[in-house]
C-alpha cells in the first residue's frame, strides 16, 4: 500500500491524479475520493487547492460538469478523467517512441530516442493501466518499477503489444 504524507503538495498531486483519471463532479465527490486514499481534507481546502491547481469545469459530451487541470508543458488544454483517451495517447507514443523494452523480475527497460523517455514516462504514469508503482527517467532511457515481484515480464508484454508487435 502507498504511503501520502499528510502534505499539501501531496494533496495536490493526488487531486491532479484523480481528475486525469475519474470524472469528478463537484468538491464533495473529491473530497470522497481523497478519504478512500487516506487524505483527510474538507471542501474549503479542495476548493482552495483547485484554484491554486488552475482547476476549471467543463462540459462532457453528456452535458454533465466536471472538473479538469491544465494539461502538461504550459498547454492549457484542459485534462479530464478519460482513460480511454490516455491509452490511445499512450499507444500513440509508445509506436512513436519506444526503441526497445526488456523485463528482468520486477524491473522494465524502455529505451527511446534521445531526449523523449521523460516524455514517454508522464504519459505512461497518467494512463494509470500499467501496474507499476512508478517510473524514473533519463534522456533516452525508462525504468519502470512494477508492483508484482515477477511483473516484469507482463508489462514489457503490455509495451510491446501497444506497439503493434507481437508479444
Amino acid at each position: 500500500m502507498t504511503t501520502v504524507p499528510a502534505t499539501k503538495t501531496a494533496r495536490q498531486q493526488r487531486i491532479v491524479e484523480l481528475l486525469t483519471r475519474e470524472e469528478v463532479r463537484s468538491q464533495s465527490d473529491l473530497v470522497g475520493l481523497l478519504a478512500e486514499a487516506g487524505i483527510s481534507a474538507t471542501v474549503s481546502t479542495v476548493s482552495r487547492d483547485l484554484v491554486e491547481l488552475g482547476a476549471v469545469r467543463i462540459r462532457q459530451a453528456d452535458g454533465a460538469l466536471v472538473y479538469a487541470v491544465p494539461a502538461e508543458g504550459g498547454d492549457p488544454t484542459p485534462r479530464v478523467g478519460d482513460t480511454a483517451a490516455a491509452t490511445v495517447r499512450l499507444q500513440r507514443l509508445v509506436r512513436e517512441l519506444m526503441v526497445t523494452v526488456e523485463a528482468s523480475a520486477n524491473l522494465v527497460v524502455l529505451r527511446t530516442p534521445p531526449g523523449a523517455a521523460q516524455y514517454l514516462a508522464s504519459a505512461i504514469d497518467h494512463a494509470g493501466g500499467v501496474d507499476t508503482m512508478g517510473t524514473i527517467a533519463g534522456d533516452d532511457t525508462l525504468l519502470l518499477i512494477c508492483r508484482d515481484p515477477h511483473g516484469g515480464s507482463a508489462v514489457a508484454d503490455y509495451f510491446t503489444q501497444l506497439a503493434g508487435q507481437p508479444a
